[in-house]
């Protein structure tokens, strides 16, 4: 049986899906690396909503989908740009998000960091409107249980003069976080608001300012995300932190070798990618648990190829086929996105998704999602 899929030149080809799955095993937790998932959120298909309104979300969907990662042994990276932060999700719905979660993740012994951010401010705002927008936000965060994870403000980037902003304003927030917390750097191809983050449009610049803050205060810092997408950097940073200080990754380029990593050390994970990889990726890293890093290697590598497909420019535009991916696997029963974004990548894009996914065996019913495949090829008029 074959499915005729379109092409990027117009064309249709003819593609034989797979017939089973990947096999996952469950295993023991994680012993060698720390691993989260940056979770999407499930869109209510039929709230009567339009890309400017609040998200309405399916919180049973989006709950289950969590409980799908933890019980593979992924820790769970709340209300981050993968649940479209600031992207169709605002403030009010992720903290909403947040506290669910939360409360989940302890009800099933889950492990869950959230996103802390200054998205509840929509206009012109002051150094001090940014540093109260952060406080409220950790407050939340903290009370709920969960850690918290700097994250990268848009606000912030707007209003700051110069990297002594950074480290007035992230030294605060340190100083008065209850525990250790991540911070996130996020590069300007996930968000273009953050050009010139940590002070300068100079990488190595900004690199020193980032060090410096968490230099100043390594004993609140549990980690870092590093989200830019170039491999040698990640590890230069890595290499410069301190004692005690971890890396996770956000790269979803480079994912395999940072992971693994070489003889001065590696990095542990929080990536968008593995929402759709999860099982897999819990796979791989209980390879290398073993101490079978070419194990590791082997299931991680051929996965890359679908990371960079779903993360192409514009990079921002990976959350829709990240929640595709999740309709064809069966964890929900539409393919709507908060905001409208399903309509962010073009039919060609859906199908090489379709192709590389199936091709790793991600589908746990492969026969659903190539069904699901041939439905919206016929919405767009492919007949097969």
């Amino acid at each position: 049986m074959t499915i005729q899929l379109p092409d990027s030149k117009g064309g249709l080809r003819a593609y034989e899906p797979r017939s089973e799955p990947f096999a996952v095993t469950t295993g023991t937790p994680f012993t060698s690396r720390t691993v989260f998932s940056a979770a999407h959120v499930v869109a209510d298909p039929f709230a009567d909503t339009s890309p400017d309104s609040p998200a309405a979300v399916d919180w049973d969907a989006t709950l289950a989908f969590r409980r799908h990662l933890w019980s593979h042994g992924l820790g769970v990276a709340e209300a981050m740009d993968t649940a479209q932060r600031g992207m169709g999700l605002d403030w009010a719905g992720a903290a909403e998000l947040i506290r669910r979660s939360s409360a989940e993740a302890k009800a099933v012994g889950g492990r869950i960091a959230c996103g802390v951010g200054t998205d509840q401010i929509t206009g012109p705002a002051s150094l001090a409107d940014v540093q109260a927008a952060y406080e409220e936000q950790l407050a939340l965060v903290e009370a709920s249980g969960a850690q918290a994870i700097l994250m990268a403000s848009r606000a912030l980037a707007a209003v700051a003069k110069g990297p002594e902003d950074y480290l007035e304003v992230y030294g605060h927030l340190l100083r008065q976080a209850a525990e250790p917390v991540v911070l996130h750097w996020l590069g300007p191809m996930f968000d273009p608001a953050l050009e010139g983050y940590w002070g300068s449009s100079d990488l190595d610049a900004a690199t020193d300012t980032f060090l410096d803050v968490i230099a100043a205060h390594p004993d609140k810092v549990d980690g870092i995300k590093v989200s830019l997408l170039e491999a040698q950097r990640e590890i230069d940073i890595r290499r410069r932190l301190p004692q005690g200080v971890r890396c996770y990754t956000g790269d979803d380029f480079n994912y395999p070798e940072l992971i693994a990593g070489d003889e001065q050390g590696f990095s542990h994970a929080l990536l968008g990618i593995f929402d759709p990889l999860g099982p897999l990726a819990a796979e791989a890293v209980r390879v290398l648990d073993t101490g079978n890093a070419a194990g590791f290697r082997e299931l991680l590598d051929p996965t890359v190829e679908l990371s960079r497909h779903l993360f192409q420019t514009p990079t921002r535009f990976y959350k829709t086929g990240v929640v595709f991916l999740a309709w064809l696997a069966g964890h929900q029963t539409h393919f709507t996105m908060v905001g409208g974004l399903q309509s962010a990548r073009s039919l060609p894009h859906f199908a090489r998704a379709y192709e590389l996914a199936d091709g790793l065996g991600l589908f746990p019913d492969p026969k659903l999602a190539e069904e699901r495949m041939k439905n919206l090829l016929a919405l767009y008029g492919v007949t097969q």
